[in-house]
């Protein structure tokens, strides 16, 4: 299991982002099946009955528009406006409503009108997303440093350049293999 980059137990969209991902033994997509696809859900409290590989598209076409908004909040620039347009649309496959519930006092949640169900998970992921574009976290996004790393992270730390200590540590072991070589080949001359 690989470790959540910060601010993914926050938002189920950065999560979802990083479920394609490079690894030491190559690219990891989480979604690529159903089956895998079901579990993640799950494992972010969206559950879904059985998905078909027309959902699992639907979850990548998401992931997909997601990974460019935040990009898009990284790099200060406009979004592609198809990517945009997919969120919207996401966003809209389950009418849900707040709710008042009462546990210790009252409280706002969003309820779905369809839970259990694609359109639920998809419509949550893709609010959770506008959510994060459109909010305080936004300014947060930021693209993990590490060479080849493919993640997104929200940096609460001004100092934080990684999506995880397995990231910091291989840049900070090839900064430090780079100085030996260098050394080296300075002692040789």
């Amino acid at each position: 299991m690989v470790t959540a980059a910060p601010g993914e137990d926050r938002s189920p969209a950065l999560a979802l982002v990083n479920t394609r991902r490079l690894s030491a033994g190559g690219s990891v997509d989480d979604l690529a099946e159903p089956h895998g696809a079901a579990a993640w859900l799950r494992r972010h409290d969206l559950p879904a009955t059985a998905l078909r590989p027309a959902d699992v598209a639907r979850l990548s076409e998401l992931r997909g528009a997601v990974r460019e908004l935040l990009a898009a909040l990284a790099d200060d620039r406009e979004p592609d406006p198809a990517a945009v347009t997919t969120v919207n649309a996401a966003a809209r496959a389950d009418a849900a409503a707040p709710q008042l519930v009462w546990r210790g006092g009252p409280l706002r949640e969003w309820r779905s009108g369809r839970p259990g169900t694609v359109d639920a998970a998809v419509a949550a992921l893709a609010r959770d997303a506008i959510d994060v574009a459109g909010g305080d976290l936004g300014r947060l996004v930021r693209p993990c440093e590490a060479h080849g790393c493919v993640r997104f992270f929200f940096r609460e730390h001004a100092r934080r350049r990684w999506c995880s200590t397995t990231c910091g540590d291989r840049v900070r072991a090839a900064r430090h293999q780079r100085l030996v070589v260098e050394q080296r080949g300075a002692s040789a001359e």
